[in-house]
């Protein structure tokens, strides 16, 4: 192998070491944010707050990043900056701080505000450095990165049922922590980061596309086609989003409500749905590179779509299993769909991950104050029915462009 073939394979090759650690540092930042919902039970309790109260909380964190990181995006895009790694974990927590010894309502919506930008600012830094690191394996790398932050996720029912219930609100102070940690890591990436951006002149260079006959969306089309693609795409991740706020912010409710639980033992269905999410991005990242992102997405709607419905009208004994199994094929579209769409922005990864990421989160949050307003008015039996049929929705990814490949 010559010298160019040399340089060319090391541009192809994975950075194992920074994905990683970006991944975990993706966790600990999903983790705080999961800190919020785990303490939904404990403020409903102290504080006497209404379903549309908590729905507004969810709001708040959830829109605060999905407005920011868009915007993060596109000023990174242009001038990336790698110290905003760090910064938003000190963010985060000073919110961490804030929900530990909020009194009231209004401070308590402050702290979630300090969350949320923590986690504008991370994202679309966190993604750039996986496209860096990604090498020839983008489908895999994204899975990784997103894995981490599903896995944070999924430890919300395990803070409830271990922390929360026995601690209260204090118990959030443990949140710190987690940004503690995620600032050492930070400190890791950022050197080999910053060098990698020096490399080329302080931008993170484009992707070269394939020829235009296979590249589908990307490649030689049109930019009413990448538009309408982005229209249907972020339509899907509407569909995801708003399911996945009635599962994650209130199904805990709801099965305490239905079957009885206490809220420790409705943490299990819940942290089944999050943790079989996170094999199943995991599992959706390696598939996705042998056959395609539009072909993953299309599995991950399809596949989930009966097991919504069927699930409210489930008995307890099967509720578990159909949780894992829904939490895995639904989750299993998610970091495809943000492959999908840098690969429609190519030389716009901040920005792409932002809408994608930052738009679930806000899409998220508008569906927590719907949803958690018609739990009031209707009871949240019928909020879960309602919701069973979101994932229909997805379905519109079949009029999806064939996606991008690269050489």
């Amino acid at each position: 192998m010559g010298a160019d073939g040399t340089a060319s394979a090391v541009k192809k090759a994975t950075i194992y070491t920074m994905l990683f650690a970006i991944s975990s540092i993706h966790l600990l930042n999903d983790a705080m944010q999961t800190v919020v919902v785990a303490l939904f039970p404990i403020f409903e309790d102290t504080l006497k707050l209404s379903y549309g109260q908590i729905g507004w909380i969810a709001f708040t964190l959830n829109m605060t990043s999905s407005i920011m990181q868009p915007v993060v995006g596109i000023f990174s895009d242009k001038r990336p900056t790698p110290w905003m790694l760090p910064a938003g974990m000190l963010c985060s927590m000073a919110g961490m701080a804030g929900l530990a010894i909020a009194p009231n309502y209004a401070l308590l919506l402050l702290s979630v505000v300090f969350v949320g930008i923590g986690s504008a600012v991370f994202h679309p830094e966190g993604s750039r450095v996986v496209h860096l690191a990604a090498g020839n394996r983008r489908g895999f790398s994204q899975s990784i990165f997103q894995v981490g932050g599903n896995f944070g996720q999924s430890l919300g029912p395990i803070m409830t049922a271990a922390i929360f219930v026995p601690l209260g609100q204090r118990g959030a102070a443990w949140g710190m922590l987690l940004a503690a940690v995620a600032i050492a890591i930070c400190f890791k990436v950022v050197p080999w980061y910053t060098a990698r951006l020096a490399e080329h002149g302080g931008r993170v260079p484009k992707k070269k596309a394939a020829s235009a006959d296979t590249a589908g969306a990307g490649a030689g089309t049109g930019s009413k086609v990448i538009a309408i693609a982005l229209s249907i795409l972020l339509l899907v991740v509407f569909a995801r989003s708003w399911y996945a706020a009635a599962i994650g912010n209130f199904y805990q409710f709801y099965a305490r409500d239905e079957y009885g639980l206490t809220i420790q033992a409705a943490q299990i269905p819940l942290f089944l749905f999050m943790i079989f999410g996170v094999l199943g991005t995991f599992t959706g990242g390696l598939m996705a590179d042998r056959i395609g992102r539009k072909k993953m997405m299309l599995i991950s709607i399809l596949g989930a779509a009966p097991f919504a419905l069927l699930l409210p009208h489930l008995t307890l004994f099967w509720v578990y299993p159909v949780m894992a199994i829904m939490g895995f094929i639904l989750q299993s579209g998610f970091s495809v769909s943000v492959v999908y769409a840098q690969e429609l922005m190519p030389g716009r990864v901040g920005m792409a991950s932002g809408m994608i990421t930052g738009l679930a989160f806000g899409m998220g949050a508008l569906g927590s104050v719907v949803l958690g307003n018609v739990a009031d008015a209707q009871g949240m039996a019928f909020v879960m029915t309602l919701a069973s049929f979101l994932p229909v929705i997805g379905l519109l990814a079949i009029m999806l462009p064939k996606d991008r490949r690269e050489v």
